[in-house]
């Protein structure tokens, strides 16, 4: 979406309520001006949440743009409808969801005060287009069906350990004519060990992806076995690791790690120093292709990174039967979420149904 030019000229601050008073024509009224508008003067929280917001409401915007609405006194309840229907039945070419219920109600809601605060001060000829959107019933389950199975954690790990053996070699065939592909030469671009090791991390911590990216070489803590990264919201975690997870991280900082170093980087796992216009830090889009390339190689299918931090929560009880113990581990605010992996699962309960053991 292109940024617009704020008119803060045009824009007066200060009446009683302390909301910004918008006369009719004074501004561009089209649903992007609002938008800058709208997180240069009323959104206040962490640049954590400010990023998902933006996130959020900039979807709508390329939804209704899409649907050749552009400026605000377009936006009517049937649109607002109408992006709800969208989120609900947008599905991924293997036939999953792109978004859980719980997401959707995140968006819409974020949604539902930009409406609110847009109605307050240019109020919209058919009313607040979000006024009736209601959100879904969800409870605070997690979907933990979706796990990785002990049998899927070891075939990734195993297919994370072939990556310093066959991935990251050079695919020119000219200049691998009958070479085997243990033997090619390396590719430039190619970090096998920093690739395994965050297969390694995100299974044997049940850290989320984006805590991947945000982990930093300072936040190791060797002798306590302990990975310190920011979370959600801002708040730091300490996940305690296995002894595994921190041989393959000491691996690739022995292997790689150095030659993609740029002075002012902190992070634990680095873009590779071919890559242009690099900002230090991978992105979720490399951590999301990395899983991937790895679950071809183990054969897993339509499990997702998170699906690691699912098993680690099933481990957890499993090995101590207790919910405080996951809490711990995973960095739960909320127990109740913790609680959720001491629920006996579809498979499990038919099992006991079967007699099988």
């Amino acid at each position: 979406m292109e940024k617009m030019t704020k008119k803060m000229n045009q824009i007066a601050i200060g009446n009683k309520s302390g909301l910004m008073e918008v006369s009719a024509g004074s501004v561009q009224d089209t649903l992007s001006f609002w938008f800058e508008a709208y997180f240069s003067h009323a959104v206040t929280t962490s640049e954590t949440s400010r990023r998902v917001q933006i996130r959020d409401i900039a979807l709508f915007i390329r939804f209704a743009e899409k649907e050749g609405v552009s400026s605000r006194p377009q936006w009517t309840p049937r649109l607002s409808r109408a992006f709800q229907d969208f989120l609900r039945i947008s599905v991924k070419p293997d036939g999953r969801r792109f978004w859980s219920d719980r997401t959707i109600n995140r968006m819409l809601a974020h949604n539902k005060t930009f409406a609110k605060w847009i109605h307050q001060l240019a109020p919209f000829p058919l009313g607040n287009p979000m006024q009736e959107i209601r959100l879904m019933s969800v409870g605070s389950n997690l979907d933990v069906e979706r796990a990785l199975s002990p049998t899927e954690r070891r075939r990734l790990l195993d297919a994370a350990d072939l990556l310093t053996s066959v991935s990251g070699k050079s695919k020119d065939r000219r200049r691998n004519k009958n070479t085997d592909p243990i033997d090619r030469s390396a590719r430039k671009n190619g970090r096998p060990w920093r690739n395994r090791a965050i297969i390694y991390t995100l299974i044997e911590t049940g850290m989320r992806r984006a805590a991947i990216v945000n982990l930093n070489l300072d936040g190791i803590d060797w002798e306590g076995s302990l990975i310190a990264v920011a979370e959600k919201g801002g708040m730091t975690h300490s996940y305690p690791i296995s002894d595994q997870g921190l041989a393959a991280i000491r691996d690739y900082l022995t292997h790689e790690h150095n030659q993609d170093r740029i002075d002012h980087s902190t992070a634990l796992f680095l873009p590779a120093a071919t890559i242009s216009n690099s900002t230090g830090h991978l992105t979720p889009l490399v951590v999301n292709q990395v899983w991937t390339k790895v679950c071809a190689i183990a054969q897993v299918i339509g499990k997702s990174p998170h699906a690691a931090r699912h098993a680690m929560g099933r481990h957890v009880i499993d090995k101590t039967g207790n919910i405080a113990a996951v809490q711990r581990q995973l960095g739960h605010k909320n127990v109740a979420y913790s609680a959720q992996y001491a629920r006996v699962s579809n498979k499990e309960m038919r099992d006991v149904l079967n007699n099988r053991s």
